[in-house]
C-alpha cells in the first residue's frame, strides 16, 4: 500500500479501548494530537523534546500494560515481545512512562531524535523505529470459593511485573510500502536514550487472564514536515498554540 491515497479521519488525543493511550511532550506541554489515516494512527513529534507515554486503564480491573518504543522492551532494552513483563495499573488509575527503565529507581528520558540517534538504531534494531505499542492485558480471575471442587494452591504468579514492555509486531513494513512513499522532507525520527531521572517502581504479581493481549495498541510517530509530505496531515493544518492570545482585548463596544 502507497501514502499517498492515505485519508484524513480527523484527530483525537488518546487511543485504545480497554486502555487509552497518549503522548504528552514534555517540552511544549502538550498531549500530541492523533491523526488517523489507512487504519493506523500517527503523531507528530519536534527533534529534542522530551516526552512521556501516558496510559489509563478504563476498567474496573487491574491491567497489565506491556509497553514498547521503536520496537525495544522499555523496561529490560529487550527487542520487544508482548510476552514480557510491563506495568500493572490499577483500576481507573493512569500511568505516565517517562523513559528507558534503568532501575527500580531511575528512568533514561525519551526524547524525539534523528533515526540514527535513536537508542533502538544505536543498538543494532532500527527496523521498528517510529512506533510506541502496547500490549494490553487482563488479570487471570480466581473463582470463588463456593464454585470450587477442592482448595487448591495458589501458585506464584509467572509475571513479574518489573515495568513495561513493548510490542514490537505492530511496527513492520514491507519493502512494497517503503517503495511507495514519497520523499520526505527531512530525516526519520526516532526514540532516543536521554538524561537520566528519577523514576520510582516495584515487583508486583499479576497472572495474565491469557497469553494473547486483550487488546494492541499502535501509535506511529515522525516528523510534522514528514506526516505532510505523505498526505497524513493537511499541509494546511494549523499548528497547534497552547498559548493564542498575546494579550487581553477591549470588550465589544455596548
Amino acid at each position: 500500500m502507497g501514502f499517498l491515497a492515505l485519508g484524513l479521519a480527523g484527530r483525537a488525543f488518546a487511543v485504545g479501548g480497554l486502555a487509552d493511550v497518549s503522548v504528552y511532550d514534555r517540552s511544549s506541554g502538550q498531549i500530541l494530537p492523533v491523526y488517523s489515516a489507512d487504519g493506523q494512527r500517527y503523531i507528530a513529534g519536534r527533534i529534542g523534546n522530551e516526552y512521556e507515554v501516558k496510559i489509563r486503564n478504563n476498567t474496573s480491573e487491574d491491567i497489565l500494560a506491556v509497553v514498547s518504543v521503536d520496537g525495544v522492551n522499555v523496561v529490560t532494552g529487550e527487542t520487544a515481545s508482548p510476552a514480557q513483563s510491563g506495568y500493572v495499573i490499577s483500576a481507573w488509575r493512569s500511568l505516565s512512562i517517562a523513559g528507558w527503565r534503568k532501575s527500580l529507581t531511575h528512568v533514561a528520558a525519551f526524547y524525539f531524535t534523528d533515526h540514527s540517534d535513536a537508542y533502538a538504531t544505536r543498538t543494532g534494531r532500527p527496523d521498528d523505529v517510529g512506533v510506541i505499542g502496547v500490549a494490553v492485558f487482563k488479570r487471570k480471575q480466581v473463582p470463588p470459593l463456593a464454585f470450587q471442587q477442592a482448595p487448591q494452591a495458589v501458585q506464584p504468579s509467572k509475571d513479574e511485573m518489573r515495568e513495561q514492555t513493548p510490542s514490537s509486531n505492530a511496527g513492520k513494513r514491507d519493502a512494497a510500502a517503503s517503495a511507495a512513499e514519497p520523499s520526505l522532507a527531512e530525516k526519520k525520527l526516532g526514540t532516543g536514550h536521554g538524561r537520566g531521572e528519577s523514576s520510582y517502581a516495584r515487583y508486583v504479581e499479576f497472572e495474565r487472564a491469557a497469553d494473547a493481549p486483550n487488546e494492541m495498541i499502535a501509535i506511529r510517530y515522525d516528523t510534522r514536515a514528514n506526516l505532510v509530505a505523505r498526505g497524513i496531515i493537511p499541509a494546511t493544518a494549523r499548528q497547534p498554540d497552547p498559548f493564542p492570545a498575546r494579550f487581553v482585548a477591549d470588550p465589544p463596544p455596548r
